[in-house]
């Protein structure tokens, strides 16, 4: 099977490595941005920047040609994989629109502007391809280095969702298809929201009861967005939904958590999205959440709560006073 992952960065580069190392030889492409990028790829045999100590294997072909020209030179390639952040999937969906191999993205989140998730982006740009979302409760540095792992292949193409499993499903890294696309894509984009309420709750040290609220509401309030835009309740209770809520909510690797950790200890929003050195898709998509929820009668309190912090509308403790100061409710009202 011939993979090609567009995009090297700690995604690109993780799924690349999990391709490569899988029983029965893939043939691993990994599209680099800038043809210094892939120098450096080649020369130092890992990703530095993003994987640091991560060893890049020699079976793995560092690309840096144009787009167009890499589309027209790989006719064999059986399987596309975008993994760019979601501000880029627009334009690189739009050049890929006549592939005909499956395409798939491993972006969460919401267009800014347009609100749309991924899935109808590319309905919008590149409606004719067969495609799909690789997500699930994942951190780029641990599939890198070959630890235990459950993604969501999801897809309303079986083709897709079948690709998918026999690129990247092995030891390590276990591949379930889901063919609910809304589903897999609302829980991507709403738990990074949710991790920054989550890293609030850590930073001003509420304690473990506040976090265990704050993160079952959450999916509460995931849900309910869900079900509005047609997605399956049990895909919350999944990989896509609880799992990958619980592991950006509480995982000392995830980027969102960490924007509400430094907003908690009285950073700005500008320096503690520059402290990162990655993007830290949540801050992007919280307001597109909170329109698309505004727009279909949806309450989503603490999505509010983070957008308002965000906006430096609300102090960091001014917003937990918002959610705690809330009137009484039944639990599944």
């Amino acid at each position: 099977m011939h993979i090609t992952l567009i995009g090297a960065g700690a995604w690109g580069t993780a799924m690349a490595l999990a391709a490569a190392r899988q029983t029965g030889g893939h043939a691993v492409t990994l599209h680099a941005r800038d043809a210094a990028q892939a120098d450096a790829l080649r020369t130092d045999k890992q990703n530095a920047r993003y994987l640091p100590g991560v060893d890049l294997p020699d079976s793995i072909e560092i690309s840096s040609a144009p787009l167009a020209s890499l589309l027209s030179t790989s006719p064999n390639c059986n399987l596309w994989v975008i993994a760019t952040p979601m501000a880029g999937l627009r334009a690189t969906l739009t050049a890929m629109a006549n592939v005909i191999a499956p395409v798939v993205w491993l972006c969460k989140g919401l267009e800014s502007g347009t609100g749309l998730m991924p899935h109808e982006v590319q309905a919008q740009v590149a409606p004719h391809l067969k495609a799909g979302a690789l997500s699930g409760p994942s951190f780029a540095l641990e599939v890198a280095r070959q630890q235990p792992t459950a993604l969501v292949a999801a897809s309303a193409h079986a083709p897709v969702r079948d690709a998918l499993v026999h690129a990247f499903h092995g030891p390590a890294l276990r591949v379930y298809a889901n063919s609910d696309i809304v589903g897999v894509e609302v829980g991507g984009a709403v738990k990074n929201v949710l991790a920054i309420a989550t890293g609030l709750c850590d930073g001003l040290h509420l304690g473990l009861n506040a976090r265990a609220a704050l993160i079952t509401r959450g999916l509460a309030e995931m849900t309910r967005l869900g079900l509005a835009l047609g997605a399956h309740s049990d895909t919350f209770m999944g990989l896509s939904g609880l799992g990958d809520l619980v592991l950006t909510a509480t995982g000392e690797l995830s980027r969102n958590r960490k924007v509400g950790l430094l907003l908690a200890q009285g950073q700005t929003l500008d320096q503690a999205v520059a402290s990162l050195g990655h993007v830290a898709e949540g801050v992007y998509s919280a307001r597109t959440v909170m329109q698309r929820a505004r727009a279909l009668g949806v309450d989503m309190p603490i999505t509010e709560a983070v957008v308002a912090l965000l906006d430096a509308r609300l102090s960091p403790r001014e917003a937990v006073v918002a959610l705690m100061g809330r009137d009484p409710k039944g639990e599944f009202a």
